[in-house]
């Protein structure tokens, strides 16, 4: 590439990042320290520790929406007593400009939903989009428990989903 005028080479840069991913979205080694960092913190879970950053941490069990795979995902999690029933309230907070991943396979395939809880068992749950006035006094209780999560929502062009997990 030496010889090429630097106009060539930069084309030929432009057009390997244009393929490599979309905008907003992670790169091969962010998503290789994620799976990483996921592993490790999903054992702790399994071993009964569950906080990580000063919040509570479940295992979010879903199936792949287009492969079909399992998979797990560590999410935080805030109690949710609304309706007097033991719930989860998650927030689909990363993947950049996009919704997470696990939040797709979430959608996609509901009635396979699980979650792990600290050193506990498996429990199937029903997943639950929240909307309008429902979902904004979750998010005031969720931002008033972690303040950050207010300030990366300021941060994103999306608005976070909250999602409540109820046990089934």
């Amino acid at each position: 590439m030496d010889g090429e005028p630097t106009e060539t080479r930069a084309t030929m840069q432009q057009d390997q990042r244009a393929g490599a991913r979309k905008p907003g979205t992670p790169g091969a080694f962010s998503r290789w320290m994620q799976q990483r960092a996921n592993a490790r913190l999903i054992r702790k879970i399994r071993r009964g520790r569950g906080t990580f950053m000063g919040m509570d941490v479940l295992i979010l069990n879903t199936v792949g929406r287009r492969s079909g795979q399992p998979r797990e995902t560590p999410v935080a999690w805030f109690a949710d007593g609304a309706d007097g029933a033991d719930a989860w309230l998650v927030v689909a907070s990363g993947g950049g400009s996009q919704h997470p991943d696990w939040h797709a396979n979430l959608t996609g395939h509901p009635d396979r939903a699980s979650v792990e809880l600290p050193g506990g068992d498996t429990r199937p749950v029903t997943p639950h989009r929240l909307s309008g006035p429902e979902r904004e006094r979750a998010w005031e209780r969720i931002t008033t428990a972690q303040p950050r999560l207010g300030k990366y929502q300021t941060k994103s062009d999306r608005q976070y989903p909250v999602i409540r997990l109820t046990p089934r």
